[in-house]
């Protein structure tokens, strides 16, 4: 008689730990809304001390700017949306909202790329092993971009345990960056298109023998033409952003600053290794000129890759100024742009659960329209962190002592809330390191008929990856910046 034991179960591991940050505030509002809402009704009251008439004159405006500064749409104050709204206006009005290259120009900066872009030059640097990488520089910041060229490793193909230490070592890559004071921001980008098949063509068309069946041409033919719409691009990048201004000591110049941050690009790469994606190397300028251009020209796809493919990884393919568009136009939800029309979204929210290490999958995945999206992190240093930690503990006792004082009963979101403070502090003082996180999502179609087709299934994918998404309105062309390798300021 033999007896059997049941094998144990591995459990699923879920993550969590991030947190809205919300400030000492009354009426949902932080500090600056409280204090305007305080003045909205100590004034009346101190104007109706000295005469009744004056105190009722100033109530009814005082009313409307509590209004505008408590009342709340689509997660905004009407204040805020107000102010979006006429800034929206007058860009229309001056006409900042369109752009158009010009052949015959007299200005130098006439070759500028559309929007926020217009500050930024492409920059190729000696990477000290014999090669080069591109660098994105916006002159007004200072700030400088270097991007990573990375092949990412499925969870679904390995060991639970393998894609637990993938997560435990991405936790201390970005930890480390806040001892990296030249860090400003790091943004990880899922680049994905239907496959224009131009790489295919080109390594199948020229190997079929001329003297071959009919029929085996016909079929080869055919393979190669059918194939786009079976296959996907993928692209997998991350790219960092440096502040020569925050180093310690000061750099001199530009040269310095391009050699400090090749120097710490190779410990990055070499750390990134063991967070569950292969390094392939550091993008070219050439390959940087390539993303901004097929994003602005998602027709240019195939013709793109095959210049990148003639000229090699130091060739020179494509100009900075041949990476913008020829023309685009900036509407309210959307925005225009050579061969196509895209939409862009940031997320309101993050999951309120605990989830999975695949809970992005399904946004992250190939659909039918090209599709970028972007987690930025931004790295706190580890003083700064501590005290943004101790604030936030210190809000959450605030607002719990508002409440009692109220004589309200405490929700589950209130303990929920001063409970993930109370641990995001305890865990610092372990270790830790606090990121600023925020995530967009860019999807492009090539005609403006297909974006209902296009919203309801990046929204649907967002739904499924427990995510909140919200249209960008009235900033689609600065949103649409943010999710290409230029180092745009989000955070």
């Amino acid at each position: 008689m033999t007896t059997t034991t049941d094998t144990p179960r591995p459990t699923v591991r879920t993550y969590g730990g991030w947190r809205k940050a919300r400030g000492i505030g009354l009426f949902g509002v932080g500090p600056a809304g409280t204090v305007v809402v305080l003045a909205c009704v100590v004034v009346p009251l101190m104007l109706a001390s000295l005469d009744l008439a004056l105190g009722a004159l100033a109530l009814v405006p005082g009313a409307a700017v509590a209004g505008l500064t408590i009342a709340r749409f689509d997660d905004l104050t009407l204040a805020q949306t107000v102010a979006r709204r006429l800034r929206w206006a007058w860009a229309v009005r001056r006409g900042w909202t369109a752009y158009r290259a010009q052949t015959v120009v007299e200005r130098a900066s006439a070759w500028d790329l559309p929007g926020v872009l217009a500050p930024t030059r492409l920059l190729s640097a000696a990477d000290g092993r014999g090669g080069t990488f591109g660098l994105v520089w916006n002159r007004r910041t200072g700030h400088l971009t270097a991007t990573l060229r990375c092949a990412a490793t499925s969870t679904w193909l390995v060991d639970i345990h393998d894609a637990d230490g993938w997560v435990a070592n991405w936790h201390s890559w970005l930890a480390s960056l806040g001892y990296l004071p030249m860090v400003r921001s790091v943004a990880v980008t899922v680049d994905t298109a239907p496959e224009p098949g131009t790489a295919l063509q080109d390594a199948i068309l020229p190997r079929i023998a001329p003297d071959a069946p009919d029929d085996v041409r016909r079929l080869m033919h055919e393979l190669v033409a059918r194939s786009p719409a079976a296959s996907a691009d993928v692209d997998t990048r991350v790219s960092v952003t440096f502040d020569p201004a925050a180093a310690a000591p000061r750099l001199r110049d530009l040269d310095d600053a391009v050699e400090e941050i090749s120097r710490q690009l190779t410990g990055l790469e070499s750390s990134l290794a063991t967070c569950g994606v292969t390094v392939l190397g550091r993008a070219s300028a050439d390959d940087i000129a390539g993303i901004v251009r097929t994003a602005f020209d998602p027709a240019a796809r195939g013709d793109v890759q095959r210049a990148l493919a003639v000229h090699g990884p130091d060739g020179e393919a494509l100009d900075w100024a041949d990476a913008g568009p020829v023309a685009a136009d900036e509407h309210w939800d959307h925005y225009r742009h050579d061969s196509g029309v895209s939409v862009t979204w940031g997320w309101r929210e993050a999951p309120r659960q605990h989830v999975t290490s695949g809970v992005l999958t399904r946004l992250l995945s190939p659909g039918r329209f090209p599709k970028r999206v972007t987690l930025v992190y931004r790295p706190l240093p580890a003083g700064e962190a501590a005290r943004v930690l101790d604030a936030q503990v210190n809000a959450a006792a605030f607002r719990d002592a508002y409440r009692r004082a109220q004589r309200r009963d405490e929700s589950a979101r209130d303990v929920a809330d001063r409970l993930q403070a109370q641990r995001a502090a305890v865990e610092e003082a372990q270790g830790a390191g606090l990121v600023i996180l925020a995530l967009y999502v860019t999807a492009t179609a090539r005609q403006e008929s297909d974006l209902p087709s296009v919203v309801s299934e990046v929204e649907a994918r967002a739904d499924q990856s427990k995510i909140q998404l919200r249209r960008l309105v009235g900033s689609q062309s600065a949103a649409f910046a943010t999710t290409l390798p230029c180092g745009v300021p989000t955070l």
